[in-house]
């Protein structure tokens, strides 16, 4: 039987915020030892855009964003437009997902259910408890930054959120898989998207002494006005050094405890004998500022690795010959459409973007690609965030914790359309209506300095672009694959008919409705009949 395809997707996770990645205050034993024996894990996996929609209308399909326009949060997958889950139940998969996956547009009925063969849509449990000491503050800074800090634990120790709920119910699914079909199963975790909050023990699990260093906002140059649009919105600036420690360590608290609820799914795999016949892929839609350029949470048009750069590990299955560890090749999350559809032995029904990893898989050292991108933004016409926009033209209430972000979205320059290109050295980000930028990654990791202007880099800029250029148009559309007839069966019939004879219509009408071709079919009945025409002169 084919092998099972397991897909753990937590939200908003960066891909430092794993320990066997470099950062000495996280905790992900899990992933680090399957890093270690059984997955690869690839430091330089990077999305395709920052926020969640387009993010994963991206990684579902293995096509870039602007393929389809898929770059705001309200535009989702519509009918005619496939999935790898959508691909895979046709082709024999049973299809387990759970409503967390900001996929198919919601006002068209069935629009979902065309993707899955069962959907676990939660709710049938009461909320769990809130922040130790009670709802933080409106428009205190610690709403601004939107951290909760400690949740507080129910009568049986716990703090049983959705995501518990949702990973209970994928559990068993795991269990009760059917015996005659492989299983795909999509769990899409909450976590650790903000608010920033987790209960004990992961609350104090990490050292705050071992928290890296933030990127400060005041050491940057050049970067994007939507930065400064966001910390002018959010007023964070007297946040202390303290206080975000503490936002960090509670995010990277989050975290631990996904490494754990991940745990918990791979333990099920193996109770149910599934583990080792399953390819499993962990891997995040984007990443999240964190405190770094002094912000919290994302942004739609920007492009540091904070957002950009996602965990990203895969283990095959049995069979598969596997080099575990660390790869640092470049690679995009459509590759995971494409090495997913490559281990389901499932041929796409349309174009796509992504490579498979295979190759890498069985040998870390081979390099994927050259370059990744990213693209996010908008045109001033467009509506990125419907939370922002259904409530009319003075926008969401200051008492919500996105008021920030999404007044920030009045401003239509700001939130202008922008392209990343990156390689293992150079940054280049392209955008519509301001400055692009330009880091060099060797000298200026934290992509401090934009150094677009410096001549020095005017040849390596060049190149970026030129690659960039090309990249764009092998990708700006694509053709479908199946056969559009030019011509209706009566507009064929209309060509042929004066030479056809009476007693040969039907023979003829029936090779016309079955397809043959227009211009050979006449050719034949030129030959056939001749001069005649139908009324047999």
């Amino acid at each position: 039987m084919r092998p099972n395809i397991i897909i753990f997707n937590p939200d908003e996770m960066r891909a430092d915020a794993m320990g066997h990645l470099g950062n000495p205050a996280a905790h992900t034993p899990f992933l680090d030892a399957m890093a270690g024996t059984d997955a690869v894990s690839f430091r330089n996996a990077f999305c395709q855009n920052p926020v969640c929609v387009p993010s994963r209308c991206s990684f579902t399909t293995g096509l870039y964003p602007h393929v389809r326009g898929h770059r705001t949060m309200a535009h989702l997958l519509r009918e005619g437009e496939e999935t790898i889950f959508s691909e895979l139940k046709d082709s024999g998969y049973y299809v387990w997902m759970n409503a967390r996956n900001d996929l198919a547009a919601a006002q068209e009925p069935g629009a979902l259910q065309r993707h899955a063969s069962e959907i676990f849509y939660g709710g049938n449990v009461p909320k769990a408890k809130g922040p130790v000491g009670g709802e933080i503050k409106r428009d205190s800074p610690d709403f601004r930054a939107m951290y909760g800090g400690k949740l507080g634990l129910d009568e049986n120790g716990r703090n049983y959120s959705g995501d518990d709920e949702d990973l209970d119910a994928a559990i068993k699914a795991i269990r009760n898989k059917p015996k005659d079909q492989p299983l795909c199963l999509f769990l899409g975790m909450c976590y650790p998207h903000p608010p920033y909050q987790v209960e004990e023990p992961y609350f104090s699990m990490i050292g705050r002494e071992k928290i890296k260093e933030r990127i400060r906002a005041g050491a940057c140059a050049g970067k994007a006005r939507i930065e400064d649009v966001i910390r002018k919105n959010q007023r964070l600036e007297d946040y202390t050094e303290e206080q975000w420690t503490r936002l960090r360590a509670t995010y990277l608290g989050m975290v631990a405890k996904i490494d754990d609820q991940f745990r918990r799914l791979c333990d099920a795999l193996k109770e149910a004998g599934e583990y080792d016949n399953s390819a499993i892929f962990f891997f995040s839609d984007h990443g999240d500022f964190t405190g770094d350029y002094g912000i919290a949470e994302k942004a739609q048009n920007t492009f540091e690795d904070c957002l950009t750069n996602v965990p990203f590990l895969i283990k095959p299955p049995r069979g598969y010959a596997t080099d575990p560890g660390i790869s640092d090749s470049l690679v995009e999350l459509v590759d995971f459409y494409a090495t997913a559809m490559d281990m389901a032995e499932a041929v796409p029904c349309h174009t796509q973007y992504g490579r498979s990893l295979r190759g890498v898989l069985e040998n870390r050292s081979h390099a994927v690609r050259e370059f990744v991108t990213c693209e996010g933004g908008r045109n001033s016409d467009e509506i990125h965030c419907d939370e922002f926009h259904a409530n009319g033209p003075e926008g969401t209430s200051p008492a919500s914790p996105y008021y920030p972000r999404h007044l920030s979205q009045t401003d239509a320059d700001a939130h202008a359309k922008g392209f990343m290109i990156r390689t293992d050295r150079y940054k280049l980000v392209l955008r519509v209506n301001e400055e692009d930028e330009f880091y060099d990654l060797i000298g200026d990791p934290k992509e401090l300095c934009n150094v677009i202007a410096d001549p020095a880099y005017a040849p390596a800029i060049r190149e970026l672009e030129k690659q960039f250029r090309v990249w764009l148009m092998k990708t700006a559309d694509i053709v479908p694959y199946q056969y559009d007839r030019r011509f209706s069966e009566e507009m064929i019939w209309a060509r042929v008919k004066l030479l056809v004879p009476p007693e040969h219509e039907r023979e003829i009408r029936e090779r016309i409705g079955a397809g043959e071709n227009m211009f050979l079919l006449t050719q034949e009945c030129q030959r056939r009949f001749g001069a005649q025409n139908r009324s047999g002169e």
